[in-house]
């Protein structure tokens, strides 16, 4: 349990998210999940990265029990500066990162996913932010690189989801297949660029960050400071404990 590592092929780094039941990942998560991504990246003879998880989905965003848990705002700022750092670790990977995205993929799963440079999912996958019932903002500039303008928007003030066949359509899917083929489908890509002169393919990615219209960074961090300011007025401490107590009954 937890962020596992594995090399199944020559040149290919997985990197599986594990935390049951739901995969909201804890603070220390987040982190750790940076810091597999950042090692393989660094890592000469990786040339491409593979992004999956175990269990009912993709990713279920923070652990908002551990934040509920806490005195004060420690695991509130832990939590922000873990999804930045996760999210950036994405970004930044010196080497391609294929997200490979099956059932849930929601809040923090959007940044990571947003921030990659490959996206399959199963057939069965669905994506949104359902921050604004969280009593949070955060990852809208990771949607914005998954759907059209007006859609995020809609997504965003309703928190509803979206099929992976939808983005497919967008072009910002690459491959939709039965849940069963996903891992070999992501491992398909990840192939392909793996045997190409991972010299060349570094400095792509490089340069594609480089002129990428939005600085990822800078626009997430805005984003967050909306949060910390819901926090100051009480907005999100009650949004929390609704969902949770909402959960119970």
């Amino acid at each position: 349990m937890g962020i596992v590592t594995s090399r199944p092929e020559s040149h290919i780094e997985v990197v599986t998210v594990d935390f049951p039941p739901v995969n909201a990942l804890p603070v220390r998560g987040w982190f750790d999940l940076a810091d597999a991504i950042e090692t393989a990246g660094r890592d000469p003879d990786v040339h491409a990265v593979v992004l999956r998880a175990e269990g009912r989905g993709f990713n279920a965003g923070v652990d908002i029990k551990e934040i509920q848990r806490s005195t004060g705002y420690e695991a509130l700022v832990g939590a922000n500066r873990g999804c930045y750092a996760a999210f950036g670790a994405v970004y930044d990977c010196a080497v391609p990162v294929i997200a490979a995205v099956h059932g849930f993929c929601l809040g923090g799963g959007i940044g990571l996913v947003g921030n990659a440079d490959v996206v399959v999912a199963s057939d069965d996958a669905t994506f949104g932010v359902p921050e604004v019932e969280r009593g949070a903002l955060g990852a809208a500039t990771h949607l914005a690189r998954l759907v059209p303008p007006h859609l995020l928007r809609t997504l965003y003030f309703t928190a509803r989801t979206v099929s992976a066949g939808q983005l497919h359509g967008y072009g910002s899917v690459y491959r939709v297949v039965p849940r069963a083929d996903l891992d070999e489908a992501a491992l398909d890509v990840a192939r392909d660029i793996a045997k190409k002169d991972t010299r060349v393919i570094r400095a792509a990615k490089e340069a594609l960050n480089g002129i990428d219209p939005q600085d990822v960074h800078r626009s997430y961090r805005f984003e967050q400071g909306f949060t910390f300011e819901l926090n100051l007025l009480g907005a999100s401490d009650e949004a929390r404990q609704k969902f949770l107590d909402d959960k119970d009954t």
